[in-house]
């Protein structure tokens, strides 16, 4: 699990340009499923065949990034976001472009708060001396991603791109781990979830499953000064309550709890206030689909240096399989 997730969370694939780590997942998961191909938005879709309920999995491929808008004569590059990109998260961060080329967002002149950085006074500096030289590097309409390694320290993984690469990876550990299943399960890489759960709700429609499970990360409340969560790192995976694109279905959220117990492992009860997952566009696909999320716990979400704990995950992969291989009592 944690080659793969080094794999993953090191493969480019900003909104709109999931093309490689795409083919990363095909190539991981293509030997354990039955059928596997790519819809017109990009999402890609494998598919374990059975009789019984048609289960959704969904987790999102893309990560966010800075497209370049314009190339100043110094070579600058100016930018806008793709996806939900802090400005304190980046202040002299190294970015990568699909490309290879390197770069450290900046800003403008002296700030002493952050609080007065605007987006349209950062740039990103790629070590051109003019325009020209930079044009020979980047494009407009070029995105760029933090660039930063994965490492791992007292059972804790480091990345950029956790979110939701970690979700991808756990997937793709059900998938080699489930040996049969009364249901027909789709196993859901969707594109583009960071600019508004995009590939989550075409492939929902397409698909018109039963019943839908998004699987991505989740906030903390156990750091220092941190806003306060019932949620921490290593406490078990999160069972997602409410949202602000979803109240999880009470048949899918008494289920996943029921499996839970089963099971033995430590599980949370996770209410985020902001944000959401794949989850809220699938279950307002069509007459509606009962939905639930499964996320792991994550530390400085949205950042180049989310931190996830291996046992949490592990954790995530033993309840999927325990929902995935018993009945799906919900109806």
């Amino acid at each position: 699990m944690k080659e793969l997730l080094k794999k993953l969370t090191e493969a480019y694939g900003p909104s709109g340009n999931e093309e490689v780590i795409r083919d990363i997942i095909r190539d991981e998961i293509k030997d354990y499923v039955d059928e596997i191909r790519v819809d017109t938005l990009g999402n890609l879709i494998a598919v374990k065949k059975g009789n019984g309920v048609k289960v959704m999995l969904a987790a999102h491929m893309d990560q966010i990034g800075f497209m370049v808008t314009h190339i100043d004569d110094n070579g600058f590059l100016r930018f806008t976001r793709i996806g939900g990109i802090s400005v304190g998260n980046s202040i002299n961060r190294r970015v990568v472009f699909k490309n290879g080329v390197t770069g450290v967002v900046s800003y403008d002149g002296d700030v002493d708060r952050l609080s007065d950085i605007k987006l349209d006074k950062m740039y990103i500096d790629i070590g051109a001396s003019n325009r020209e030289e930079a044009e020979k590097e980047v494009a407009i309409g070029d995105v760029a991603v933090y660039y930063s390694p994965f490492t791992e320290n007292n059972g804790k993984y480091v990345s950029m791109a956790m979110d939701d690469r970690v979700g991808c990876a756990l997937l793709i550990e059900t998938a080699r781990r489930l040996k049969s299943s009364p249901h027909e399960i789709y196993f859901v890489f969707t594109v583009q979830e960071e600019l508004g759960v995009r590939g989550a709700k075409t492939s929902a429609y397409a698909l018109n499953p039963d019943i839908g499970i998004a699987v991505d990360v989740t906030g903390t409340g156990d750091t220092p000064k941190a806003r306060p969560m019932a949620v921490k790192l290593g406490g078990g995976p999160a069972i997602k309550v409410k949202d602000a694109l979803v109240l999880a279905h009470p048949r899918v959220k008494e289920l996943m709890v029921k499996r839970a117990k089963e099971l033995g492992i430590p599980y949370q009860m996770e209410i985020l206030d902001a944000g959401g997952t794949d989850a809220g566009a699938i279950h307002l696909t069509r007459e509606g689909i009962p939905s639930g999320v499964l996320s792991i716990p994550c530390r400085y979400v949205h950042s180049d240096s989310e931190m996830v704990d291996a046992g949490d995950i592990e954790n995530g992969v033993k309840l999927m399989l325990k929902i995935l291989e018993g009945e799906i009592d919900i109806f």
